[in-house]
């Protein structure tokens, strides 16, 4: 394909490398690990598809008829193609009815999926453990704007209805902040890197190619009411070793690119409580600038953007291309 790059200003800046630094991925999965189509499985048959779901285990802002706080499981894909709810007294909050019902739900639509996606980080150990006994890896993430929305929704049309509705229970659980961003490992170091942005339809034509397993990368439902001329702004990371770059990058679970205007740092935020100094640039009028142009412009949509990767900044395809969103915690 024809590169689609923007016509808004580029300024590259050196990504300096950093010594002795640990490597935080250890193996480099093919363009299109994780691409696939879901089969139905005969009667009593649970397939494996090459696909995540998303995953949530939560107190709600109910209690029940002992005024005790009630629990809830929910379950869904990626475009909530199928959902599935199911609430928990709380003397049976631990592991095992856990894995239970998500046996139950695995069972009743014959297909296991390849992770559960989930963005609690104070539930990982008994999620982590139920989902070992089903046999799905649990993958801690931020990208779960699907489940979150999902939440948003329950909390009128389901939790506020409900009798038990208790309407000054604390927010619950959701990601913590790690100790601060920490250097980023050379492995995943370009050589330059430019704010760019691209339409809204130059960005689904990228993600054709991620589908098609020609490129690296990862996607996310883009909201269906955005113009196809809306401005998406992006990072472009470039480097003779593109592909092998774009490769380290498919290892981590990538959340969302912001700019530290008191350092003049990107952060990149990847699983639940981690984020890395990505690149630095100089603090100057103009980029300062630029980098505030770019935050606006992301705001404007719903904090959408992308981070590709490619050779230089001519090159004619990318050779990695992620769709990224600013992860708004469900408001329980």
């Amino acid at each position: 394909p024809n590169a689609r790059r923007p016509p808004t200003r580029r300024a590259p800046a050196p990504l300096a490398p950093r010594r002795g630094l640990t490597p935080v991925v250890a193996a480099i999965e093919g363009p299109g690990a994780g691409a696939g189509v879901a089969t139905r499985a005969a009667p009593g048959e649970v397939k494996d598809i090459a696909q995540d779901w998303q995953l949530d285990f939560c107190s709600r802002p109910m209690k029940d008829e002992r005024g005790k706080k009630m629990w809830e499981l929910l379950i869904c894909d990626e475009t909530r193609s199928f959902e599935h709810s199911e609430f928990f007294p709380n003397n049976r909050i631990n592991s095992v009815e856990l894995a239970k019902a998500i046996d139950r739900v695995l069972v009743a639509r014959g297909e296991r999926p390849r992770r559960f996606k989930f963005f609690r980080s104070q539930m990982q150990t008994i999620i982590t453990r139920a989902c070992g006994e089903v046999g799905v890896n649990p993958l801690p993430s931020r990208r779960c704007q699907t489940m979150s929305r999902w939440l948003d929704e329950r909390l009128e049309t389901v939790y506020k209805t409900h009798p038990g509705y208790d309407g000054s229970a604390a927010p619950n659980m959701g990601f913590e902040g790690g100790s601060g961003p920490r250097p980023l490992p050379d492995a995943l170091r370009g050589e330059s890197w430019a704010f760019v942005a691209l339409p809204l339809v130059g960005v689904k034509e990228e993600a054709e190619q991620v589908r098609a397993n020609r490129v690296f990368g990862d996607l996310l439902e883009i909201d269906p009411t955005l113009e196809d001329d809306a401005l998406i702004p992006g990072i472009a990371v470039y480097t003779r070793r593109a592909a092998a770059l774009a490769g380290w990058t498919k290892g981590l679970e990538l959340g969302g690119i912001s700019v530290d205007f008191d350092m003049g740092t990107l952060l990149l935020d990847t699983g639940v409580s981690d984020s890395w100094q990505y690149a630095r640039f100089r603090q100057t009028k103009e980029l300062m600038k630029e980098a505030r142009e770019w935050e606006e412009v992301k705001a404007a949509v719903n904090g959408l953007h992308f981070l590709a990767i490619q050779t230089d900044e001519d090159a004619e395809t990318t050779d990695g291309f992620w769709i990224l969103q600013d992860f708004t915690q469900a408001q329980i």
